[in-house]
């Protein structure tokens, strides 16, 4: 009776909420009228157009059936509709309309109407009845049809996706569920768990019963277990695509558990949204089995598939009654009765229609419980909780400017992963670069109705940092449709700018096949775009990368690109590359330039060993990149830097690289090499730059035996806080609002507002002026560079000289860029001869001063004076030094005095002083 009595309030208060849509003098509905859900969700950004109702947003010309929160859930006999609207300054806004449809509904001549649940109108019975819990089948009709025939997946997605039911060999209650695909010879395989302690070791069997392959887990505290079967033999490959071959997963507790089961393909696999892995109460039971769900379109009918292991103990039988039940903390919410046949297989498919809102809250929340029963003298039941679909894969975006609803070509990129929990929680991980205006959007979208037509599903701009270019946060209301959608790869993620505020990058948000890498899983991709490109190139493809690096120093990699034409791009290559040979950036650089892979699609993978000791400091350094090559841009298309921290010291394990590469930093070789200079006792390769010891404000670098070192200009800080970061030169502006990006002078450098220069190979500060330094002139003081803190980029402009009154301006320093008018008392010298005459005998500058050709001098450094061990001389206009080569000295005893060079032996001083002065 109080059963019957609550669904007569119900009743009530849904008739009379009606009446008063009715009644109202507007259709329109209003807060005040009915109880509309509380406001908990963020609203939209400004820049969408739109209508706000009952806490979510709606784009123009979306209609809805309001949901009015409990007890009423959604009134689907009401139709709300959002109406555009102009303002008089022609700015174009949302309006909620709402009517009511049930004078709507057709005239039936059937006896007995039935009104289905989720339904405004009644409608005719079609071999079905149905009561509150309970509903009788007795007629196959084309929902189910539709989802038990083959015809309802893709048969090449099919033949790529297996699963298994592992249940307990002997006494154990565990139950694993293993999800298989396929790609070429390389078998991914993720596995979930219940009511077993963590496994330590998988086992693939051959049809004999022999070991085919061995996985030993990695330790953890998640129950889900991650990995990839490479190089699967052919034999092996015909057995697992005719469902010979069988998993076995084992524990180490202190009571050995053992699980099995065989490996099918199944075609519900690739439609698969939701899941449940259903156990017994009983202990040592071994039965156990799973459920694949999906959502139909566009109503809300939950199809399901049983795979029961165990459950079935009457075989002599052959029909068997089960009884499944749906249920939310232990009350039965549906219930189906069927006859399944026990000696052919224990796979069941049904549909349960018209999912309720409530059910469907409770289904994207994780609490539906999925209960299945073997009717008889000896009842036995498992159950289990319906979650969306889990596995080992990542689920990730990558925006483009090409695959915008109104396609351009920016250089842009944007990144995006995501985590769904059982809750039905959705994290999310976002990061944004290279594009042409201020974000004023971040969405989470479904691909719209009509072109340019936007249909927005969640709003993540107030999460938007415009700092840091990243948006961090937790979607806590998603749907049982949003679940759905997400897992089939139906969602999308759209940048809107203050230049295209319908968008400037956009993605489609989908799972990327897990590889064995656990990188992606929880950490954020290196950005690949054209906008890191020197100089950028304007491009609409985009793209991230993944590179760690083992235990064994070689390095893992996992490229995903988006929009890359297939007709302009028919090879794409990508590269690594050390910072080092970005000067030197042809096919002869082999040292620090390796081909990672060439792929055709749009992601691409591998290991690359033999890694140069070179390269693996750069990595560890933070100055090497990434970069994806195509036929339309072979020195680069979109780019990213690459940091990884390691510990690899002498290189990879190969010998032979590794090798090569230690050659060519040894001192005795460096010797040998006519173009490498010497300084500060140490030798430089050819090309090679470097901040001297004797002042950190100074930048030196060797061009053919030739020193070139010029001071570091600091520019001049218009802020109120600067700050100086050890071993740099120069004060940087600290506009920084997060106080862990102020922890070392690298988290400076690596601020992803700062623009990279390729000149000095550094990060600048936003809002920071420098002259450029190009090798092998050094500072370029006739043109000035700003780094741009919004969009990252790089602007160098020619500097103005001023207007000088004087007749006769004079040039101060050959290499100060404008001339100045000279002082009353001038002094005679190279300063004031023009050095770069063509008719006469270059000169040359070493530091301050000047000296003409064939001259020779000891340079003088700051902070230890002259040093007379090295002679240099003027040729041609080229600074040659050398240090004064010391003989061999066969005595034992030697002595060094002051101002001289090379130690001595006391008794023979005069004979190693002419040997030296020779």
């Amino acid at each position: 009776m109080e059963s019957v009595g609550a669904l007569c309030s119900l009743l009530c208060a849904l008739s009379c909420a009606c009446w008063l849509l009715r009644t109202g003098a507007a259709s329109r509905l209003k807060s005040s009228t009915l109880p509309i859900q509380s406001e908990r969700e963020h609203m939209p950004s400004k820049a969408l157009s739109g209508c706000s109702f009952g806490g979510r947003f709606y784009s123009l010309d979306d209609m809805w059936h309001p949901d009015l929160g409990e007890p009423f859930g959604v009134m689907h006999c009401v139709q709300c509709y959002c109406e555009s609207q102009k303002t008089r300054r022609g700015k174009v806004l949302g309006k909620v309309n709402c009517k009511n449809i049930k004078q709507d509904c057709p005239d039936l001549d059937c006896d007995y109407p039935v009104l289905l649940p989720g339904q405004c109108c009644k409608i005719c019975p079609k071999g079905k009845t149905c009561t509150r819990h309970l509903c009788f089948r007795e007629k196959e009709d084309d929902l189910h049809k539709s989802y038990n025939d083959r015809s309802y997946m893709s048969s090449e997605k099919e033949n790529d996706y297996f699963v298994a039911v592992l249940t307990g060999v002997s006494s154990t209650s565990g139950v694993a569920r293993a999800r298989f695909a396929l790609t070429r010879t390389s078998l991914a395989f993720s596995i979930t768990y219940k009511r077993m302690s963590r496994p330590n070791k998988i086992v693939f069997l051959d049809p004999e019963g022999n070991a085919a392959f061995e996985y030993k887990v990695p330790r953890g505290q998640s129950d889900m277990v991650c990995g990839v079967w490479k190089s699967v033999a052919k034999p092996v490959l015909r057995q697992l695509q005719s469902e010979q071959i069988r998993i076995s997963m084992t524990t180490t507790a202190s009571r050995r558990e053992e699980v099995r089961g065989k490996i099918i393909k199944h075609r519900a696999l690739f439609a698969e949204t939701f899941s449940s892995i259903l156990t017994s109460e009983q202990e040592n039971s071994a039965m156990g089995g799973i459920a694949m769900l999906t959502m139909s379109e566009p109503e809300n009918n939950l199809h399901f598939i049983l795979l029961l292991q165990g459950l079935i103990k009457n075989k002599e039988s052959s029909l068997v009654p089960i009884r499944v039940q749906l249920m939310y903390r232990h009350h039965v919410l549906r219930e189906i009765r069927a006859n399944i046949t026990s000696h052919v297989s224990n796979d069941f498919a049904e549909v349960l229609t018209d999912l309720n809102s409530r059910e469907l809250f409770w289904l994207s929340r994780g609490q539906l419980e999925l209960s299945v029963a073997a009717e008889g003298l000896d009842p036995l039941r498992i159950s289990g909780f319906i979650t969306g679909r889990k596995s080992c894969d990542t689920i990730q975006s990558v925006m483009s400017s090409s695959e915008a609803l109104n396609p351009g070509k920016t250089g842009g990129v944007g990144s995006a992963i995501f985590n769904l929990h059982d809750n039905g929680t959705l994290d999310y991980q976002i990061q944004v670069a290279g594009v042409t205006s201020d974000v004023v959007g971040v969405t989470i979208e479904v691909k719209p109705r009509r072109r340019n037509k936007r249909s927005v599903l969640y709003d993540l701009t107030p999460e938007y940092m415009k700092a840091s270019g990243r948006a961090v946060g937790s979607w806590s209301r998603l749907e049982a449709r949003h679940i759905h959608m997400l897992l089939q790869n139906e969602l999308f993620i759209n940048v809107a700018t203050a230049h295209s505020l319908d968008g400037e990058l956009r993605g489609q948000i989908k799972a990327m096949l897990y590889s064995g890498l656990e990188a992606p899983r929880h950490e954020l991709p290196t950005l690949l775009a054209g906008y890191f490109v020197s100089p950028p190139v304007r491009t609409g493809s985009s793209g991230h990368a993944w590179v760690s690096v083992d235990k064994q120093c070689n390095l893992h990699y996992e490229i995903v690109v988006a929009g890359l034409s297939k007709t302009d791009d028919v090879t794409v290559n990508a590269h690594l590359h050390g910072l080092a040979e970005i000067v030197e950036i042809d096919d002869s650089s082999t040292p620090h330039k390796r081909l990672l892979t060439g792929f055709y699609g749009s992601q691409a993978q591998g290991v690359l060993k033999d890694v140069s000791t070179e390269l693996l400091q750069h990595l560890d350094q933070g100055t090497a990149f990434i970069q994806v090559s195509t036929k339309m841009n072979p020195r680069g298309e979109i780019r990213g830097r690459v940091h990884i921290p390691n510990d690899c010291e002498l290189g990879s394990r190969g010998a032979a690289e590794e090798s090569d590469d230690l050659l060519a930093k040894d001192p005795e070789e460096l010797k040998k090499d006519p173009h490498t200079c010497f300084f500060e006792n140490q030798h430089h390769a050819h090309g090679s730059h470097w901040t001297p010891n004797y002042n950190k404000c100074f930048s030196c670098s060797c061009q053919k035996r030739t020193v070139i070192c010029d001071p570091v200009i600091c520019s001049v800080l218009t802020c109120s806080r600067v700050v100086q970061p050890e071993d740099e030169c120069c004060p940087v502006c600290d506009e920084r609002k997060e106080p862990k990006d102020m922890k070392s002078p690298e988290r400076v450098e690596e601020h992803p507002e700062g623009c990279y220069f390729e000149g000095d190979q550094k990060m600048h500060a936003p809002g920071t002026t420098w002259h450029p330094f190009v090798p092998p002139f050094g500072y370029i003081k006739c043109a000035v560079c700003t780094c741009k803190g919004s969009t990252g980029e790089v602007h160098c402009e020619k500097v103005t000289c001023p207007v000088l009154s004087c007749s006769h301006p004079v040039r101060k320093n050959a290499f100060d860029c404008c001339k100045e008018c000279p002082e009353e008392r001038s002094p005679a010298g190279p300063e004031h001869v023009d050095v770069m005459q063509a008719d006469s005998p270059r000169s040359c500058k070493f530091g301050k001063n000047f000296y003409h050709n064939s001259e020779s001098w000891h340079p003088w450094v700051p902070m230890v004076g002259e040093m007379k061990c090295i002679n240099c001389w003027c040729d041609h206009g080229v600074t040659k030094c050398q240090r004064k080569q010391c003989p061999e000295l066969s005595c034992s005893n030697s002595t060094r005095t002051e101002g001289s060079c090379c130690a001595e032996c006391s008794a023979e001083k005069k004979m190693f002083w002419d040997l030296v002065t020779l």
